[in-house]
């Protein structure tokens, strides 16, 4: 058993900044509906996910192991690949966060690993089988099968509250929210901080200090653990404010629809040791809820974006990957030249986000930077809403814009509906 050297100690150290950036990065995905329609407090969301994600890592080693062991091979690997592929990783991260993407942290970690040993060693070296069944495969199955559940469970859940009185309801679904909000950020952990942990035990595995096929130690599922709960505490205001504010109206039982649809999607896929992406999960039952509600509204210009960066997370990542092991490739001064570009890089991308700040103050406004006050509704919206049994009380529960402008003003001085959707 050979001692920790220099060079995987930075390893190490990069790995745990990567699982950070994931942390921020990723907040969204279990908080920006909870934060949007007001069942918690910004702060007091992104605590109790950080604490969930924290416990969420110690539940499950099945996707350190895919990814420790699984992607690429381990015979001839060196330390130096899996530092260049957390500095593909972890650039990719920073730069869409700067724009406000929710991307995928687990893809930029896969395309940034496939690329550094891609360059290092050849194609030989990637386990194509198990990339296209464990990481593929999930990418585009996850997101379709969280937002058929979400808008089922969205149609079910107002056809059996038809009924039953629309504030409470709301606010009943509001508590539920918390719970569903609860168990995403629980499965988060299951899930993402694994793969922090499969990395780090790859690098223990390629310095010679564990054996092939071992599971992560102790310290690394600890390590892993708090540094992903860290930056989820810190929270991805910018993201959290494209999820909450950008890609459709949702109202409380909608909220609670897609939460827990995606926790479920999540948690049997950390099970059986599939690395999908919660980013695309979420948002997949985010849309999937909004089409579910009679009147909902798609934002598909955002859901676009969102499909573009999702499309172009593995070759980015994996073409920064194979720049940054090309030059560790020259010796001791390329990786020096490369950790100087990332500190660098991730510099200049904080300097930029400073310029228009997003923080919990302002993460809940209804003005977002650049995009627009409404959306048409588009001819997957509209087939959609025809077929969907109407909540009660919809003809003045949703906030689209071109529905208001079809809907008979309300008198001045009504009292506005407490269940009106939130835009997310």
């Amino acid at each position: 058993m050979e001692h920790i050297t220099l060079l995987l100690g930075i390893v190490i150290v990069t790995a745990l900044v990567f699982d950070f950036t994931n942390g921020f990065h990723d907040t969204a995905n279990a908080m920006a509906t909870t934060i949007s329609t007001g069942a918690l407090k910004p702060k007091t969301a992104v605590a109790m996910s950080a604490v969930l994600n924290l416990v969420g890592a110690f539940l499950s080693v099945e996707v350190a192991k895919t990814i420790s062991g699984g992607i690429v091979n381990e015979d001839g690997l060196k330390t130096e690949v899996i530092f260049a592929a957390l500095v593909g990783a972890i650039l990719w991260n920073l730069l869409t966060w700067l724009v406000g993407l929710p991307s995928s942290s687990s893809h930029a970690l896969f395309g940034g690993l496939i690329g550094a040993a891609v360059m290092s060693m050849g194609w030989s070296s990637i386990n194509g089988g198990t990339v296209v069944t464990k990481i593929l495969i999930p990418a585009i199955a996850a997101p379709l099968v969280a937002g058929i559940a979400a808008t089922l469970a969205t149609r079910l859940t107002y056809r059996i509250g038809r009924n039953t009185d629309t504030k409470a309801t709301a606010k009943g679904y509001r508590t539920g929210q918390i719970a569903s909000a609860g168990l995403v950020s629980l499965a988060h952990g299951t899930n993402d901080a694994q793969k922090t942990m499969g990395i780090i035990t790859l690098a223990l595995i390629t310095g010679g200090v564990l054996n092939p096929g071992a599971n992560p130690p102790m310290w690394v599922i600890v390590s892993a653990g708090v540094a992903i709960a860290l930056g989820t505490y810190l929270g991805g205001w910018r993201i959290i404010r494209t999820m909450g504010k950008g890609l459709t109206d949702l109202a409380p039982q909608q909220g609670f629809a897609a939460q827990t649809s995606a926790a479920t999607a999540i948690l049997a896929s950390s099970h059986i040791g599939f690395s999908l992406s919660t980013t695309q999960v979420c948002s997949g039952a985010v849309m999937g809820a909004g089409l579910g509600r009679k009147g909902g509204v798609v934002r598909w210009s955002t859901a676009t974006r969102m499909f573009i960066a999702w499309g172009l997370t593995l070759p980015a990542a994996g073409l920064v990957g194979a720049g940054a092991e090309f030059l560790t490739k020259q010796g001791p001064w390329g990786v020096a030249a490369t950790a100087a570009l990332l500190i660098g890089g991730s510099a200049v991308i904080w300097v930029l986000s400073r310029r228009n700040a997003v923080d919990h103050t302002n993460v809940a406004d209804d003005e977002i930077r650049g995009s627009s006050e409404a959306e048409p509704a588009g001819v997957v919206t509209t087939a959609m809403a025809a077929v969907t049994p109407p909540p009660t009380g919809s003809a003045v529960t949703t906030s689209d814009v071109d529905l208001v402008k079809a809907t008979i003003p309300a008198p001045t001085g009504t009292v506005a509906d407490p269940a009106r959707p939130a835009t997310v």
